[in-house]
């Protein structure tokens, strides 16, 4: 019932619910079709004894019939920025059918490696591309002015206008501060840890120093950083070195230490020593801990990157321009700036997610 009276509710933004102004017959024939749609779908909904598969069908058409509406209502003259209480029962539609498709696709009993791997990308997909509709229609209907919250569909203008000045930002931070400090901090940590392994005295002096360091602000080490090494992305890896080491530093120092008593005493009964060892047993072991230090540093090395460009920089870099932006009250810009780190710092994290995957198949979280 309650789909029913979503798809029903698609024609009351035109009648008494809606703004009084407009009327189905005036609408563009499109529009129409998709009003006259969201009540036949509503009626399917009840169908008794559909066919299986009926209501993956109907929900994928029903949340699309209500997207593409309300989106099309939007573009109306005298709609956005007073939107009627029509308009959002049209919103409640597309969400119901939103609903009723990710419940189908969670039913699903795929029946092969390739399928299952479609719903669980799918699911995921359709829930961030409905927060993005909601984000549209809510700011738009409501009149939120931009300065406060633009829409999505204006950031999406303004990164499609602003390509080369996202392109320069990104290479300046991501390419050369972020990579760079990642791969310097990662790979100090991983020999300290393995110094520290062969000293127990450094393993107790330098855990507790680490987790002293680790516990410093980055705002507080960004502006030593600028002024040591300059206002140019040399700064900004320092300070991602400095945020990434002690992560890998602990993770490598307990990954050196997972393996059993047994393990290694069988290791000393084939006559293997530390080097073999550590090759053959230790490091094999440690690769659990060791990805997972490197995933939490591909998050912190870009906050860091961002973070230390506040406090000086040349006229180029994302956490720059969302500095300068953001005083300008662009705040299209601003989001652009964190749209494009937010892809970038999901696709570093994706690839090590992926990597790890691919080395460590053998580690029980991983056994189905």
């Amino acid at each position: 019932m309650l789909l029913l009276a979503a798809g029903l509710a698609l024609a009351a933004p035109f009648g008494p619910l809606g703004s009084g102004a407009l009327r189905l017959e005036a609408l563009p024939g499109g529009l129409a079709a998709m009003v006259a749609l969201g009540v036949v779908l509503g009626v399917l909904a009840l169908t008794p004894r559909a066919p299986q598969g009926w209501p993956l069908i109907i929900g994928l058409a029903a949340a699309l019939n209500g997207a593409w509406a309300s989106l099309a209502v939007l573009g109306l003259p005298g709609v956005a920025g007073a939107a009627r209480s029509g308009f959002w029962l049209m919103v409640l539609a597309s969400w119901l059918g939103a609903a009723m498709l990710v419940s189908a696709l969670a039913a699903l009993r795929p029946v092969t490696k390739t399928m299952t791997r479609l719903v669980a990308v799918a699911v995921p997909s359709l829930f961030g591309l409905y927060l993005f509709y909601l984000w549209e229609v809510i700011v738009r209907g409501f009149g939120v002015p931009a300065v406060l919250m633009p829409p999505p569909s204006m950031i999406a203008a303004r990164i499609a206008v602003s390509l080369p000045v996202l392109a320069a930002d990104f290479t300046q931070t991501f390419l050369k501060g972020v990579l760079s400090g990642y791969v310097l901090g990662s790979l100090a940590g991983f020999a300290v840890a393995l110094v520290a392994d062969r000293v127990p005295f450094l393993r107790r002096g330098l855990l507790p120093i680490g987790n002293f360091v680790s516990a410093l602000p980055i705002i507080g080490i960004a502006p030593i950083m600028v002024m040591w090494f300059g206002f140019d992305w040399p700064s900004k890896a320092a300070v991602v070195a400095v945020v990434t080491f002690f992560p890998m530093l602990v993770n490598a120092v307990a990954g050196l230490s997972a393996t059993g008593p047994l393990e290694r005493d069988l290791m000393r009964s084939y006559g293997a020593g530390w080097g073999q060892t550590l090759i053959k047993l230790r490091l094999p072991a440690a690769l659990p801990f060791l990805f997972n230090a490197l995933k939490i540093n591909s998050t912190l090395a870009l906050i860091g990157a961002i973070v230390a460009e506040y406090f000086g920089t040349p006229i180029v870099g994302m956490g720059f321009r969302i500095s300068i932006e953001a005083g300008r009250m662009a705040l299209d810009m601003v989001w652009a700036e964190i749209a494009l780190a937010a892809v970038a710092g999901t696709l570093f994290y994706g690839l090590i997610a992926f990597v790890e995957r691919q080395v460590t198949f053998w580690h029980p979280s991983y056994r189905r």
